[in-house]
């Protein structure tokens, strides 16, 4: 069965854009983003809703080498060879391969598709996140906490919901980033 992992890379006062849309603070270094490519290998399928796709179709055209980062090479074939849904109500098409537009979030197919594969799903996204954690869908939660804090925004996590943790990793990084990964506890 797969586990459904709800990941981000939030501010300090849990934010994963500021009040102008902005996440440029957000960008991870190289030592972050080798990290994160450990933590994205074994996912099979992404599931994005419209904005977190318009930010991660960049990966599509990225090149997989050259004198950029190694990293980001990694990344780019990792992000290539997974599976991706789109939920959108407004996005058109998909331009990228590998890719599936849904109209809408649907929990049922979600449940069957954890059940059904074997390879990981990560769910990327504030709103999209939200609307997996309030159905119960959510197994893991891995934040990465970025050194500053900006005030507003789009939060990570929903305001109206209540779950029980228990921390099954974290590690410090040179440049002040903070991973922390939870497994969900199962409701009592």
């Amino acid at each position: 069965m797969a586990r459904l992992i709800y990941s981000s890379i939030a501010s300090l006062d849990g934010f994963i854009a500021d009040a102008d849309g902005n996440f440029d603070w957000a960008a991870p270094d190289d030592e972050v983003h080798s990290f994160v490519n450990d933590l994205e290998r074994p996912i099979g399928t992404y599931l994005y809703g419209r904005r977190m796709y318009e930010v991660m179709r960049f990966w599509e055209t990225a090149p997989t080498s050259g004198d950029g980062p190694p990293s980001h090479y990694d990344y780019s074939t990792i992000w290539k060879a997974a599976d991706k849904i789109v939920y959108s109500s407004s996005l058109p098409e998909v331009t990228t391969t590998r890719t599936v537009l849904e109209r809408s979030f649907d929990p049922g197919a979600v449940r069957e598709m954890k059940a059904s594969r074997d390879s990981d799903i990560s769910v990327g996204g504030a709103d999209l996140g939200a609307q997996a954690l309030s159905a119960g869908l959510v197994d893991e939660l891995q934040l990465f906490v970025t050194p500053v804090i900006v005030g507003a925004g789009t939060a990570w996590l929903p305001h109206d919901i209540r779950l029980d943790l228990e921390l099954i990793d974290d590690h410090r990084f040179g440049g002040g980033v903070v991973y922390l990964h939870y497994r969900v506890s199962q409701p009592r």
